[in-house]
């Protein structure tokens, strides 16, 4: 292949925007911040599993103490109806003594749901200062997250800015690169996964950094200059400049 000198000169820096755009691509996808954000997000997530447990449990000390409450309550509803029934004067002796006994028998039993319903209070008490110190955990996260995700965002608007600047420079030199030679360069970065193109220095490849053996150097140093050279080792096209071959 064959292609004006100028057109080969230009792959020289062609070669080095694409060398930057790879690296702000790999920059993109490996953000220290993006680390930060993942690392302070499942942080964020746990405490709200957390503040969710401790409200799940809430709720079934919530539940606890309306018990305890409609049994009080039903509980008052008897010793007001024996009471009622003792003070009207109309009970046998018998019965007398069988209200009395059940007064005792309710009285107890209303002493020990309030010591019951007492304890679960304490422990509900308890646990909405926990939810309430969560929560605050939760919100302070939420807030770090959010100045995480901005920080991040903002150093990918950076890269972003700087990848699109080198993409319209790489179209204002595309546009003066013979198709075909453009194409060989393309080509040869999308089959051999690195540079489509390297400065031939002291032997060795800028492409694939492997030295020439001298047979092949002397081969080439006779072509003409506008002889497209490829590399014996990676097929990348290689860039003379002065002082090539000596």
């Amino acid at each position: 292949m064959k292609a004006d000198v100028w057109q080969q000169h230009s792959l020289v820096e062609l070669t080095a925007l694409d060398a930057e755009i790879g690296r702000l691509d790999h920059r993109a996808k490996n953000l220290a911040e993006e680390q930060a954000l993942d690392a302070v997000a499942a942080e964020h997530q746990e405490a709200s599993d957390k503040l969710a447990v401790v409200g799940i449990s809430l709720e079934d000390l919530d539940g606890e103490v309306a018990k305890y409450e409609s049994e009080i309550a039903s509980v008052r509803q008897r010793e007001d109806r024996d009471r009622s029934m003792l003070q009207s004067g109309n009970v046998n002796s018998k019965q007398l003594t069988d209200l009395q006994h059940e007064l005792e028998t309710l009285e107890r039993r209303q002493a020990s749901l309030e010591d019951d319903q007492l304890e679960v209070m304490e422990r509900r008490e308890q646990l909405q200062e926990e939810q309430a110190a969560q929560q605050r955990k939760v919100d302070e996260l939420r807030e770090a997250v959010a100045a995480a995700r901005a920080a991040r965002d903002e150093v990918l608007v950076t890269i972003d800015a700087a990848r699109q600047k080198a993409l319209g420079r790489r179209a204002e030199i595309t546009e003066g690169i013979d198709a075909a030679l453009l194409a060989a360069y393309d080509r040869q970065r999308a089959n051999g996964g690195g540079p489509g193109a390297g400065l031939l220095q002291a032997r060795r490849c800028g492409a694939c950094r492997i030295e020439i053996d001298r047979a092949d150097m002397a081969r080439m140093s006779g072509l003409p200059e506008d002889e497209v050279l490829r590399c014996p080792e990676c097929n990348a096209i290689l860039l003379r400049q002065p002082g090539s071959f000596t």
